[in-house]
């Protein structure tokens, strides 16, 4: 896994917590515009973290024979999809859940089949602190003469709910009221660069994806 995709944090799939803050009042929805002090849009922080696939780590390339990259000797082909969150943040510690499945397909449509393919999950904060990474195994399975084999594998992270809480002082500068005519009403909080930085301390993300080798990471960038 490069470092280079963690830091820029172009995934397939951007789930639970939003970074993104505005003001929040009466009884507007998330994304509803509320102008009852003020225009503004509507947003919810939740302490649960981001679950998300880096960019590069969906797929994964298993060759045969192996030292080949010719594409008749593909044997399988298999991608992470429906990256689906499942958070509890009723504690001290917020525990979020990722399921997945793993949807893979094979060369020859041979006699049953099973595949063992690794996968990480890590958790970062800030978009670039790794926290905690580990290593697990999903396997897929082909039915008899079958091409297609199907996958689930889970992803678990504990976060501490301090580390993703904005201060005090920082919440009530981004959810503070501001009317038409006030001096900083046209600006965005998180122009400010403290508030900026709150903000993204404050955020975690569950990152889930195939554990490649230097040379399947390879393959996976020049496709």
């Amino acid at each position: 896994m490069m470092s280079s995709s963690l830091s820029s944090r172009k995934f397939v799939a951007l789930l639970g917590g939003a970074a993104a803050l505005a003001t929040v009042a009466g009884c507007a929805k998330d994304n509803d515009i509320d102008v009852s002090s003020g225009v503004g849009i509507t947003s919810t922080r939740s302490a649960c973290p981001a679950i998300a696939v880096p960019t590069y780590t969906g797929d994964i390339t298993l060759f045969d024979p192996a030292t080949s990259r010719d594409a008749g000797a593909i044997d399988v082909v298999a991608t992470i999809t429906n990256l689906t969150p499942q958070c509890n943040e009723e504690g001290e510690k917020v525990y979020q859940l990722a399921n997945f499945d793993v949807i893979a397909t094979r060369r020859d449509a041979g006699p049953a089949r099973t595949v063992t393919l690794p996968y990480f999950s890590t958790v970062v904060q800030g978009g670039t602190a790794v926290v905690s990474k580990r290593i697990g195994q999903v396997t897929v399975s082909f039915a008899d003469g079958q091409v297609r084999g199907t996958g689930h594998g889970q992803a678990a992270a504990y976060v501490d709910r301090a580390a993703a809480t904005l201060p005090a002082d920082i919440q009530e500068r981004i959810t503070r009221k501001r009317k038409a005519g006030e001096e900083d009403a046209a600006v965005d909080p998180l122009s400010i660069p403290e508030v900026r930085t709150a903000v993204q301390r404050a955020s975690f993300e569950l990152l889930v994806g195939f554990q490649l080798t230097q040379d399947q990471l390879e393959y996976n960038v020049r496709r």
